[in-house]
């Protein structure tokens, strides 16, 4: 038996032996003496085995009593809790055309986190191909969900137009419409009633001739960035009405709709951030330096407005923090999202950003667990299992080195990630963070 032994932050043989083994034919791998936290329900089962075979988990009891198959590669976890992947609800993937190192490190970057499932949410010319090739294993990538190319004013001039349009991207295959802003009312309702009608789920914006209450009426199933609260409960003027506050989030309750919050990107984007806060952080190092300078120009501009004004904009912040806590106390469903990659905003390294708000807004570490393990599992329900730890479910695990339900920032901590049944201990990924850092890093002159 292999025997893979996790000691406080060294991990005793490599990805590339238990990886040997598994293409040898033993592909059952077993986690033992390990904490579970099945997100079924918020508790702990202490000292498990769990064993994975394939892609699937197939057994989960007291380490006592499971026996272990006798070529499986053995992953002590002892002291370590053992948890369901997490979800990105709202990312990004590089188009194909993209630098291949580039969309390598973009899709390694959320698995380094824990990312094991990521919805993109804009569909780019041969990104179907990519799909199917991150979702058979045949590139260390989350699974992949996507959104089609989306609709806007730049894409849609009539109601005609986003009727193919949806019609179109039916037939493509894409998982997902997802709306920008500038769509008209007539142009809105056209998609969203041939969406209905050969089955496909819009999400994304919510356009300023359509509204909040009308998007929700006629059956959005994801409002991202809290988009059209702010506007329907003019919370860029004052404090909110709390009357009107407790309708929307009556009226979002009742349409079923789920809310992708990304809230500590938009504190970046209305500029309720500061410039060198943002450039201090340390994972700007896995991006191109390119790519930062153009996000540091952008909210230097943001900034420098005649018409940017702080006070308005911490007020904005504050009003979307009081708006997702209605939320969430009213029982809307919530999505865990960063919108990654995107201003400040690095792939998997985001959440440790998003986090810290949500616990402002009242979420506790079990419920931001949820927002991004089982609810993504419950949304994705149709297409696969997975989102909790049980029999049957995706293999998709992270091991982490303390309890994420005392502490949520314990999931900083990694011993190791585990996408549709492949194992990534945390020495290859710190290997492979360090390439792409280098990649990147400027050379002596």
């Amino acid at each position: 038996m292999k025997v893979i032994v996790l000691a406080g932050s060294l991990l005793i043989a490599s990805a590339l032996g238990a990886m040997d083994k598994q293409s040898s034919g033993a592909t059952d791998i077993a986690f033992v003496h390990v904490n579970v936290i099945p997100m079924t329900s918020e508790r702990i089962l202490e000292d498990q085995t769990v064993i994975v075979r394939g892609d699937r988990i197939v057994e989960i009891g007291p380490s006592a009593r499971v026996r272990i198959p006798e070529r499986a590669v053995r992953i002590e976890g002892r002291g370590y809790y053992l948890l369901p992947g997490l979800g990105e609800m709202h990312g990004h993937i590089p188009p194909p055309q993209a630098p291949p190192e580039y969309l390598e490190a973009v899709l390694f970057l959320y698995l380094s986190n824990g990312i094991t499932t990521v919805r993109g949410m804009l569909g780019a010319p041969g990104q179907l191909e990519l799909r199917e090739r991150a979702n058979r294993g045949e590139l260390l990538s989350p699974t992949l969900y996507l959104a089609g190319p989306s609709f806007s004013d730049a894409s849609i001039n009539s109601p005609e137009e986003a009727v193919a349009r949806v019609r179109e991207q039916k037939q493509q295959g894409w998982d997902l419409l997802k709306i920008h802003p500038g769509l008209t009312r007539e142009e809105y309702d056209a998609m969203a009633r041939t969406a209905r009608e050969v089955g496909m789920r819009w999400v994304g914006h919510v356009p300023a001739a359509v509204g909040i209450v009308h998007a929700l009426e006629m059956g959005q199933e994801t409002i991202d960035h809290l988009d059209g609260y702010i506007e329907y409960l003019e919370g860029e003027k004052g404090p909110l009405d709390r009357a009107k506050l407790e309708d929307i989030v009556r009226r979002t309750r009742e349409a079923g709709a789920w809310v992708v919050p990304t809230m500590a990107l938009w504190e970046v984007l209305i500029g309720a951030r500061d410039l060198q806060t943002l450039l201090a952080y340390p994972e700007l190092r896995y991006m191109p330096p390119q790519m930062v300078e153009n996000w540091a120009r952008a909210h230097r501009a943001r900034l420098e407005d005649p018409n940017y004004k702080r006070e308005r904009a911490e007020r904005i912040a504050a009003n979307r923090k009081e708006i997702l806590r209605a939320l969430h106390r009213g029982g809307v469903r919530i999505l865990f999202g960063t919108d990654a990659p995107q201003q400040f905003s690095v792939p998997g390294f985001s959440i440790h950003r998003e986090i810290p708000v949500l616990l402002e807004c009242g979420l506790t570490p079990y419920e931001i667990l949820q927002t991004a393990t089982r609810n993504v599992g419950e949304y994705f329900r149709h297409k696969d299992r997975f989102g909790t730890i049980e029999v049957g479910a995706r293999a998709d695990l992270i091991l982490v080195k303390g309890n994420p339900l005392s502490n949520v920032e314990n999931l900083k901590h990694l011993a190791g990630v585990m996408v549709r049944g492949r194992w990534i201990p945390e020495e290859e990924i710190q290997e492979r963070l360090e390439r792409i850092a280098a990649r990147y890093r400027p050379t002596a002159q």
